[in-house]
């Protein structure tokens, strides 16, 4: 059940472990382009290699922001989407490494040499522990199913009646926190939803996994792993060193990590397995600001480099 106190309480939290995010991801790309020479990776005679360079920066930096729609969108402004076996192996690439740090990322707070260095979360817990004594049982996870299935439903035909598919999450989360909000008794009989979409979560990054294609990513271009191992691992720098300065929680921290890399789906999942129930809806939201921001933020980068 949604707390407005504690949501708008972490979600200003979260923001702004989100921007902390961003900027680790600019800072990678940034590092890793002056480090590697990127410029034959498109082979399109009629695009100057300085050109190719500056568009590959800003494509990896819309998708580590925002997600797979600021990906094709700098794809198509910086017209590598045109050559069909590079953007083949760029988007496994971007699968691949997903997926991994999606795991690193779900280990990070079980380390306790680097969780006793952070703030401790204090909310979620007693919800955690609310949530575990109720009674669940048949009819509470099939009306559960269906009010989940009744939002999504909702939210699609809104976000296609408004012809903004970007806004697809933020629509359906206000959906669920506006029914959460008018009708708490009744949505409090929902018992088990959080399990079953625990449980959901997990095939859902198993489907992320397996849409990675290995084959050409090491045929086609294996200096993008080099790329993407560099962003990633300042990106992460970035985030911890300067998330603990602002004394922000280690689950905060990998929430907005996991909104900014993976985009707004994978975050209030990864929340939700790890039990961190208040970050759940703040996840979606800085994941639907990478939305706004990635677009943005990369093709500045590709016009500002190239």
């Amino acid at each position: 059940m949604a707390n407005l106190r504690h949501m708008l309480f972490e979600t200003t939290r979260m923001t702004g472990a989100f921007l902390i995010a961003s900027v680790g991801t600019v800072i990678g790309v940034l590092i890793a382009v002056s480090l590697l020479d990127l410029g034959s990776l498109a082979p399109a005679a009629d695009i100057d290699p300085a050109l190719r360079e500056a568009g590959i920066a800003g494509l990896f930096a819309s998708t580590y922001i925002g997600g797979s729609v600021n990906y094709a969108a700098l794809g198509e402004i910086t017209g590598l989407s045109t050559d069909a076996s590079f953007f083949s192996a760029a988007t496994a690439t971007d699968n691949l490494f997903s997926a991994v740090f999606l795991s690193v990322l779900a280990l990070l707070p079980g380390l306790n040499w680097l969780a006793k260095h952070y703030t401790r979360h204090e909310h979620g817990e007693e919800t955690a522990a609310v949530e575990t004594a109720e009674r669940i049982s048949a009819t509470s996870l099939t009306l559960a199913l269906a009010v989940a299935i009744t939002f999504v439903a909702v939210g699609d035909a809104v976000t296609a009646a408004i012809g903004m598919p970007s806004l697809r999450y933020a629509i359906i989360t206000g959906l669920a926190l506006i029914a959460a909000t008018a009708f708490p008794q009744w949505m409090e009989r929902l018992h088990g939803g959080f399990e079953l979409g625990v449980g959901l979560a997990f095939v859902f990054f198993a489907a992320i996994a397996a849409g990675a294609d290995l084959v050409a990513m090491v045929k086609i271009a294996p200096l993008l792993i080099v790329l993407v191992m560099i962003l990633l691992s300042v990106h992460l720098v970035v985030l911890l060193a300067v998330g603990r300065l602002f004394k922000l929680t280690l689950p905060e921290l990998v929430t907005a990590s996991n909104a900014a890399i993976l985009g707004a789906t994978t975050a209030p999942a990864l929340a939700a397995a790890r039990g961190w129930h208040d970050l759940v809806t703040p996840g979606v939201l800085v994941g639907v600001l990478g939305y706004a921001l990635g677009t943005f933020t990369g093709t500045a980068i590709f016009h500002l480099w190239g």
